[in-house]
């Protein structure tokens, strides 16, 4: 009883000290991280400038790794910058090797805000601090330095808040990783955690314009948001206890305004009238009573925000028409661009929210290419127009809130390396900021010496390539020189560093065949780097196309971790070879079938396919230009000694359109791999993206089956992998056909998910097969679904995968899980097989 009373006080304390919002949220905790002991006691709880409690992370000893006190140390700053509040920022753990803190949370989607104060704490130099920081499978910051992002930051704060918007799943766990970078130590001063309504930003049902584009873009719960900017436009800053529930801070618009003499009027006595499709949470009140229109002699009202290139990017604008003047539809209606491109066009601000006074929002999704490597931040407008063909009677546009988050890329990203990654992929750490007259005279110095060696090597190197080319031409090769290619990203070898590599090509350094020639393991500069050596057969009838094809790929364009790295090329005498990366495990053909290695679990097969998906995902999504892989096999598909997936081998490779082109295919003589050919591309002779992930989908169920594509020893039925797998798939029999390797391994709802992913990938008709978007984003589901049932917590059981059920589909049921099928989607290419010639392929 006493316990009650006591339970029951403090419950009445809480809600009593605690300001009623129009949300609550169910995880709330403030953690002020490395806060000192007092003696033998804990510290207490201290409230910041806002009356937050914060706890030290010592409270709550299972957020810590049973180690930390022998990996992590608490400090205070020597000195505090007057502009820094104290709580959270007066005191920080500092790791020394990679720290893990474990929450135990509810599940669902959360912000997560990390508080940084670079400052130079008892035997730590802030500007030494590198370091990297993941939350469960997604990567935050990656060689990230509090300091510099200060020193480089446009405003005068001293210090780094960061939030993002993490979904957890049924495990509840969240996992912050804080990982130094070599030599280097990583440091935090506050962590907070609270949870959100359901689906105010994630909603895998929400499918969101995207800019640019005819297909909407939906953001599923795998995704992460990283807030860059939230802004009360045309209005002062909003603290976080001033926010309905979630503790958000809106700041003033006036920093990235394009001109200032815009309109701010501010409705104080605004009657705000929320609804069910924007609810009170979705933003405060004041929010919507401050607004920025344009002035009187303005075209239209604009603002610009530096944006890292190579991410999507969702944009929501606030809107609430308060004006007694305006308060019918075609009052005001004004269009929207955003990055140069049509978001919307006569947006009627009364017309979508149903009256004055009453808020509403519209989210754009946009991409901002990634021309560069990632080495830039792009500049993206947000303007808005007046529409002058609807003859509204207010020509004037106006907006009162604003909120752009980074949205993760497929493999769960969020970071750029601070300091950035240069072209051939090293870090170069930027000096800290110094004032000395004589050291940046010495940097000065250093950066002309290097201007000039460069540019002397340069100059030899072309010489040396006229010369090369003379000579070669005089002996009549005909073989053209590739080192007219872009070779800055690889090495050109002469033909003696390869055999001396191969010890001439031994035998017994042969790791594997190809279409092109055979692969030997090979050890260059004095056996300190093992490589991987394709040499071309004279017999083969690949060659300079494929080969040129190759070098021009991976040396210019294509850089992901997913895609095998060349390390170089040989065309010496009138040789054709290609160095890449030694992938220790070899190909995924080599651990599935007619092999001597051990069979691999399933979750590593999950793993591998999902990075494959990755790596073409980014060749169909993430260049300039749209690059078709045209020969995706498991045999292509190489593991490294971690067993992360890469593919391989681009000889056949086709660029596409320009992204955001009308062009959709590019029309080219069949070429491939028999088994894997994309029925469409053979029938049509027009390659497309769905080529390839008709390809993978065969791939999918390689790896499912454990069996080769094609195998003429089986029944007539069976021969052909996809079409024998399809109709096992329509007779709701896919567990006959599962490799024998992989029995029990397998949870139910996994594999439901995982076979209706592959036969959708077969489908005829291209336009019926999901994008690799849709497939990355379909394995990293299937291996959630394993994952949950191999961590199964307190009888929690997944639900059933929900139908999507139109006149176009079947319902079938896979062990019991229903799943769609299409019925155009229904397999017939026995006589599109068996037209091929040459059954070899490649």
């Amino acid at each position: 009883m006493l316990f009650i009373a006591l339970l029951l006080h403090l419950m009445t304390v809480t809600m009593t000290l605690t300001p009623q919002y129009d949300y609550t949220a169910r995880d709330y905790l403030l953690l002020n991280c490395g806060l000192a002991l007092e003696g033998t006691k804990l510290a207490d709880p201290i409230d910041d400038f806002d009356g937050r409690r914060w706890y030290t992370d010592a409270h709550y000893p299972n957020f810590l790794p049973i180690n930390f006190s022998n990996i992590s140390t608490i400090a205070t700053a020597s000195e505090q910058d007057a502009s820094v509040n104290r709580i959270p920022y007066m005191s920080t753990r500092i790791m020394k090797s990679q720290f893990t803190y474990t929450f135990r949370v509810s599940p669902g989607a959360k912000f997560l805000r990390l508080y940084f104060y670079p400052a130079d704490y008892s035997g730590f130099e802030k500007s030494e601090s590198f370091f990297s920081v993941t939350a469960n499978h997604f990567t935050l910051f990656s060689n990230f330095s509090a300091f510099y992002t200060v020193a480089a930051s446009s405003n005068s704060s001293k210090a780094v808040r960061k939030e993002f918007v993490i979904n957890v799943n049924e495990t509840q766990i969240l996992y912050i990783t804080f990982s130094p970078s070599p030599n280097s130590y990583a440091f935090v001063n506050g962590i907070e955690i609270v949870s959100m309504p359901t689906n105010l930003y994630i909603s895998g049902d929400n499918h969101i314009k995207l800019v640019g584009q005819d297909d909407p873009y939906p953001i599923y719960n795998y995704t992460a948001l990283e807030t860059l900017y939230r802004l009360n436009v045309g209005g002062h800053s909003v603290a976080s206890t001033e926010d309905t529930g979630m503790y958000r801070v809106w700041d003033s618009d006036e920093e990235f305004v394009v001109a200032l003499g815009y309109h701010t009027p501010h409705f104080v006595d605004a009657n705000i009238n929320y609804t069910t499709g924007t609810p009170p949470y979705v933003a405060p009140r004041i929010v919507y009573a401050t607004s920025r229109t344009m002035a009187n002699n303005s075209q239209s009202l604009d603002w610009i925000f530096p944006l890292d290139s190579g991410f999507y990017y969702l944009f929501r604008l606030h809107f609430c028409q308060n004006q007694h003047q305006v308060n019918e539809t075609k009052h005001r209606v004004f269009d929207i661009y955003i990055g140069n491109q049509t978001a919307e066009k006569q947006v009627d601000v009364v017309g979508l929210s149903g009256g004055r006074g009453i808020p509403t929002y519209r989210d754009y999704v946009v991409y901002v290419r990634d021309l560069n490597v990632r080495l830039s931040k792009e500049k993206v407008w947000l303007e808005l127009r007046p529409n002058m063909k609807t003859r509204a009677v207010y020509d004037i546009a106006m907006l009162n809130g604003l909120e752009i988050f980074k949205l993760s890329d497929p493999n769960g990203n969020l970071a750029v390396p601070y300091p950035e990654l240069r072209f051939d992929g090293s870090i170069e750490s930027p000096p800290p900021p110094n004032n000395n007259n004589k050291k940046r005279i010495s940097w000065h110095i250093i950066l002309a010496i290097i201007v000039g060696v460069t540019s002397a090597i340069v100059v030899f190197s072309i010489l040396g390539f006229l010369i090369s080319r003379r000579r070669q031409n005089d002996s009549g090769t005909s073989v053209p020189k590739s080192s007219s290619l872009p070779s800055d990203l690889c090495r050109h070898f002469l033909i003696a560093e390869i055999k001396n590599a191969t010890d001439n090509f031994d035998e017994k350094f042969v790791i594997g065949y190809g279409g092109f020639g055979n692969v030997y393991k090979g050890c260059l500069d004095n056996g300190t780097i093992t490589v991987a050596v394709k040499r071309s057969n004279p017999s083969s009838k690949q060659g300079i196309r494929e080969f040129q094809t190759e070098i021009e790929m991976l040396s210019s364009k294509l850089r992901h971790r997913h895609l095998v790295s060349l390390i170089g090329y040989c065309d010496d005498k009138n040789e054709m070879i290609l160095v890449y990366d030694y992938m220790a495990n070899g190909t995924l053909r080599d651990h599935l079938y007619n092999t001597n290695n051990a069979p691999l679990p399933w979750k590593k097969r999950l793993d591998i396919c999902i990075g494959a998906a990755k790596g073409l995902y980014y060749l169909h999504s993430g260049t300039k230009h749209t690059i078709i892989h045209r020969d995706v096999k498991s045999t292509n598909i190489l593991l490294d000694d971690k067993w992360v997936a890469k593919v391989s081998d681009f000889g056949l490779s086709k660029i596409g359109s320009v992204g955001g082109t009308d062009t959709t295919h590019v029309s080219t003589a069949v070429k491939g791999s028999f088994g894997y050919i994309d029925p469409e591309y053979y029938k049509r002779q027009q390659l497309t993206v769905k080529s390839d992930v008709y390809s993978f989908g065969v791939v999918l169920f390689e790896v499912l089956c454990g069996r080769p594509a094609i195998n003429p020893n089986l029944p007539i039925g069976q021969v052909n992998l996809a079409e024998w797998a399809c109709g096992s798939c329509e007779k709701r029999n896919v567990e006959a056909i599962i490799d024998p390797n992989l029995k029990g391994q397998i949870a139910t709802e996994c594999l439901s998910k995982f076979a209706e992913l592959a036969y959708h990938c077969l489908r005829e008709q291209g336009v019926e097969s999901p994008s690799m978007g849709d497939i990355v984003r379909s394995l990293e589901f299937a291996l959630q679904l394993q994952e949950g049932a191999d961590t199964e917590v307190d009888g929690y059981v997944y639900p059933s995968i929900p139908l999507i059920i139109n006149d176009d589909h079947e319902i079938s049921e896979v062990n019991g899980t229903s799943m769609t099928i299409s019925r155009s989607a229904k397999l017939n290419n026995v006589a599109i097989f068996s037209e091929i010639v040459n059954p070899l392929g490649r």
